[in-house]
């Protein structure tokens, strides 16, 4: 029996479904049932009838899945699976713009700690943060924790004032310009994409800026025959799904995301055997005022045409 059949046949015996980011390894993605960014697993892990839910992800995907779901079975293959920048801000910070600053709404980006949700207003994804901060009555944003995503949204949104923090993902950060304008050169007619929580320097240099699912679907849509990407080198499998007629291009240092890659297959099937590395959580008060946030963006999120991958499991 093969690792992929195994997880097949332990996922019917639980009754357990696979939700997978488009970062992990391509033979995770590979075992998945459904494969998305961080707003459209939000949104499947609460559609979704399965008794248990694995996430091939990091810690804070986990946390709010089971924060969507308290009557659900949340199982992490690697709890050591993290993202740096989901504990990027402090209380201080929030308390302090709080004090300061009148009709403040605190936004906070999906990628935090379900504490780090707890102390906001509406929680946002790359996907959906420019609509839903659009659509806030308050005219005053401390968008945390993620500086690049917020001056990418105070762009789109300059009716309002925004105060910033200074957390930003390691991976997007680190992505340099003059890699991908040493792309440029080498692919003259290649498109440009990059995440908004890149630097301000590889935004002014793309073509196109936008989620995960928002480059797949603007790779599935575009003419263009090549592509240089700026993100993180697992979406390279869905983008080859999409387009399997063009080539892409990514830095030559390449982005890798060293939490996703964490989740293995293995990983995987012990989780499911055993059912070790149940994500809880503890703090009731906490997690109420956490899940408020994320009822809160799926509320003001409907109507959002979602794209994805769902791949039936052979």
């Amino acid at each position: 029996m093969t690792k992929q059949e195994e997880i097949q046949k332990l996922k019917e015996e639980k009754d357990a479904v696979i939700l997978a980011h488009y970062y992990v390894r391509p033979e995770v993605q590979e075992a998945a049932d459904y494969i998305g960014d961080s707003y459209f697993l939000s949104r499947k892990a609460v559609e979704l009838p399965h008794r248990t839910i694995v996430f091939a992800g990091v810690t804070f995907m986990g946390e709010s899945a089971r924060l969507l779901n308290p009557e659900k079975t949340v199982l992490m293959p690697d709890m050591e699976a993290d993202c740096p920048m989901a504990h990027m801000v402090t209380k201080e910070t929030v308390e302090r713009a709080r004090a300061q600053y009148e009709d403040l709404a605190v936004v906070c980006y999906i990628n935090s700690t379900a504490e780090i949700k707890s102390w906001s207003d509406v929680c946002v994804t790359s996907a959906n943060a420019v609509r839903i901060v659009k659509n806030l009555p308050n005219r005053n944003i401390l968008f945390i924790p993620d500086r690049n995503l917020a001056h990418f949204v105070a762009e789109k949104v300059p009716e309002k004032q925004f105060i910033y923090n200074d957390g930003y993902c390691p991976v997007h950060e680190h992505i340099k310009v003059e890699e991908i304008r040493e792309l440029g050169r080498q692919h003259p007619d290649a498109r440009v994409l990059a995440h908004p929580e890149c630097s301000s320097a590889v935004l002014a240099a793309a073509d196109y800026i936008g989620s995960t699912s928002g480059m797949i679907d603007y790779v599935r849509k575009s003419e263009a025959a090549s592509f240089i990407i700026g993100t993180e080198s697992g979406v390279g499998c869905a983008l080859r799904q999409a387009r399997g007629d063009a080539a892409f291009f990514f830095p030559r240092t390449e982005p890798v995301c060293a939490g996703m890659k964490l989740v293995t297959l293995d990983k995987i099937i012990d989780v499911l055997r055993n059912g070790g590395n149940e994500m809880k959580m503890d703090d009731r008060q906490t997690s109420a005022a956490a899940k408020q946030t994320l009822t809160r963006m799926l509320e003001l999120g409907k109507g959002m045409e979602i794209k994805n991958d769902k791949r039936a499991v052979l």
